[in-house]
């Protein structure tokens, strides 16, 4: 099947429009807002505190094993593809520091690796979309952490499918067991639990 022009210009005129209204939301709604081909996610619910507690500690251990010019950043911005009209903002965010001196988003392929902790109010939005849209966007390693189960996963190796690009090498972990996330291992002994 052969896309027409028309239909790449609407797909990119629907993304700029979902870009510009998650732009004015951002400082009027309470919660997160990212793209993905679906449409807008909104995750309304604010971090409980074991989730900021295991982004907290995955940051810290990161940085402790990494090289300098590396940093685990957990702020803004966003990590943007405009042209797959994917726009995430994933929890850790393994990049160089040089490649943060951008104005907007970040590049993903200049992403080392992203770490998503599950949320309680929508873990198929880390589990089933970002698998599907981090591969798309070029991150070469995400990695899953799940509070709600204590275990998780490392996704590597983006190889091409007929549905896109995908990640083919998926290593699942539990926490207590070392896991290495692209050059570096981190232990996951210390990371809380959901009540």
């Amino acid at each position: 099947m052969t896309i027409a022009p028309d239909d790449g210009r609407q797909a990119a005129h629907l993304y700029q429009a979902m870009r510009d209204f998650v732009q004015s939301m951002d400082d009027t709604l309470p919660g997160k807002f990212e793209i993905t081909k679906e449409g807008i996610v909104h995750d309304m619910m604010a971090p409980a505190g074991p989730h900021e507690l295991t982004v907290l500690r995955i940051r810290k251990s990161l940085e402790k094993v990494m090289p300098d010019e590396l940093v685990a950043h957990t702020g803004t911005p966003d990590v943007e593809n405009p042209a797959e009209g994917i726009m995430r903002h994933p929890d850790v965010m393994v990049i160089a520091e040089a490649d943060m001196a951008v104005e907007g988003s970040f590049d993903p392929r200049t992403l080392l690796a992203a770490v998503e902790v599950v949320s309680r109010s929508n873990p198929d939005n880390d589990w089933v979309s970002k698998m599907r849209d981090y591969p798309t966007m070029g991150i070469p390693v995400y990695v899953i952490v799940d509070p709600r189960t204590g275990s998780g996963a490392v996704l590597t190796d983006i190889h091409t499918t007929p549905t896109g690009p995908r990640y083919a090498t998926r290593k699942d972990f539990v926490y207590g067991e070392t896991v290495t996330i692209a050059d570096w291992t981190i232990p996951t002994d210390s990371l809380p639990r959901y009540a």
